[in-house]
């Protein structure tokens, strides 16, 4: 479908860049079929996915910009080092699960899973390119079907000609654990004819794959549709609990993952021209670029001959892709902090080298009122409680820094502290609403004698706030500060801020002009 280039944004944070071919682009059908599937795309939350940035259509350039996974393709892996097994196995099959359910969640079917569309990070699967699929056809997607999907991953009613739904993701998550199971796709290679044939009529060879995952692989790959599990299904079947939530199985994958491959030296990098189409894409996104032919992951033993209609290209450059949603996905455009540049520190030690990772979920279990700090250093502090995957309760510290005005804009910085004696970890997916957030929007700002609260400003449709992303959590003994930007009228003096589960500090007064 093009070319994916990886690329720095303004920030420096790496992410992939991938420029679809400009015949595409310039079909009306595909532009709005384009501007329609990457607008659910970016509805998809983080749980094992490579998220969606931005993207949009230039000219005759259409592009998208994603998280960068760094790691190989499970394809690569598989024909490298053979079958998996064991836990890496397992935390393949949750982890992909995990995708799934998060890409049916929001009302996107992948429509091409398949081995080369999973990416094995160092803390797990990551799958990509969902929805993709649907706009590499025609205008008309329900005679394109066949053309859009991969033969050996292609559930029936796609051999038939029908669209792709949710059940077919099913059916593809059954085919790609049988392959990274036992090596082969559960019916066979060959011309994509005869491929389509057996997926319609023959059952699964399913012989060689772990025989604790075989019965829920052969549930998947039921030829009616109707007779599948959902994504969500198979998550609590193989979890082992009802209504399993994302955040629980991506830390369970990142806890039992092995990484598959060392982290080679990058051979001498190879400088590329850049084809004019590409170009025209670029000067919309980058300031400067050194394209580099080579992926890291691969040996030059046991390179595998590329299958996809995608080309993969990895650069160098210093991009500035469009604002990202406004649901706390990390920023591609500068114009405010993320959580990368707040500090997590040691409640002993001082400073450590930025967030660490593992999710956790958290919700108020218990709370005591803000009282007036005591030492001169914060405005207010408060003890409360909240609660993680496992079910255990994590005392936490919380305390008002400042609230400090510059014109019309007023900050508000303020920590937690992880006060856990039994070395609990808490996430910051879950600590503010209970449920999925990835900033601060949620908080709030009420003006003394005003009913109306006042939320973190938007800049580029991005919250002017911390952010963070589904594995960030604080460990124990550690503190991390927090930061929000509110446009407070020039009258007021005084706010009550509201932290959601966390709890309310009235009376907080606003310094500086």
């Amino acid at each position: 479908m093009g070319i994916v280039y990886l690329a720095h944004d303004a920030d420096f944070r790496l992410v992939a860049l991938k420029v679809l071919r400009p015949e595409l682009a310039a079909d009306a059908d595909f532009r709005r079929r384009f501007t329609r599937e990457a607008e659910a795309a970016r509805r998809v939350a983080r749980f094992c996915t490579a998220p969606v940035l931005a993207a949009g259509i230039d000219g005759e350039i259409a592009y998208l910009v994603t998280e960068y996974v760094d790691g190989p393709d499970l394809a690569s892996v598989i024909g490298a080092q053979g079958p998996m097994n064991g836990a890496n196995l397992e935390a393949l099959a949750v982890g992909v699960a995990t995708a799934l359910a998060a890409i049916h969640q929001a009302g996107v079917v992948h429509g091409d899973l398949k081995p080369s569309n999973i990416l094995l990070s160092a803390v797990g699967p990551r799958v990509i390119d969902f929805g993709i699929a649907r706009l590499s056809g025609s205008a008309d997607t329900t005679q394109s079907a066949v053309v859009m999907g991969t033969p050996p991953y292609m559930a029936p009613e796609q051999a038939d000609g029908r669209p792709a739904t949710a059940a077919s993701d099913v059916f593809a998550w059954g085919g790609v654990m049988a392959y990274a199971g036992a090596g082969r796709p559960p019916f066979g290679a060959g011309p994509a004819p005869q491929v389509l044939y057996r997926v319609v009529h023959h059952v699964p060879r399913l012989d060689g794959l772990d025989e604790r995952l075989r019965p829920l692989v052969e549930q998947a790959l039921d030829k009616d549709p109707a007779r599948r599990p959902t994504a969500q299904q198979l998550l609590d079947r193989l979890l082992g609990r009802e209504s399993a939530t994302p955040a629980l199985a991506t830390r369970m994958v990142s806890d039992s993952w092995t990484p598959l491959l060392p982290a080679p030296q990058a051979p001498p990098a190879r400088r590329l021209r850049v084809a004019p189409v590409v170009a025209v894409a670029l000067a919309l996104l980058v300031t400067a670029a050194t394209l580099v032919a080579w992926r890291p992951w691969d040996r030059p033993t046991t390179a595998q001959p590329q299958t996809s209609a995608t080309t993969t290209v990895t650069a160098t450059v210093t991009a500035d892709p469009p604002p990202p949603p406004a649901t706390g996905n990390p920023s591609a455009t500068g114009s405010t902090t993320d959580s990368t540049t707040d500090s997590t520190t040691d409640s002993t030690t001082g400073p450590t080298t930025g967030p660490t990772t593992g999710p956790t979920t958290g919700s108020t279990a218990g709370e005591r009122p803000a009282r007036p700090a005591g030492d001169g250093k914060a405005l207010a502090e408060s003890d409360t409680f909240v609660t993680n995957v496992y079910d255990a309760s994590v005392p936490v510290h919380v305390r008002i820094l400042s609230l400090a005005r510059k014109g019309e804009e007023v900050t508000l910085r303020w920590t937690l502290r992880n006060d856990s004696p039994s070395g609990d970890e808490v996430t910051l997916l879950v600590l503010m609403k209970g449920t999925s957030e990835f900033d601060l929007q949620g908080t709030s700002l009420l003006p003394a004698g005003s009913g109306e609260p006042i939320h973190p400003q938007l800049r580029s449709g991005a919250c002017a706030c911390s952010r963070w992303d589904s594995l960030t959590s604080v460990p124990a003994g550690k503190t991390h500060t927090f930061h929000a930007i509110f446009g407070v009228p020039r009258d007021v003096r005084t706010a009550e801020v509201d932290l959601m589960l966390l709890g309310r500090f009235p009376g907080i007064p606003i310094s500086g002009r």
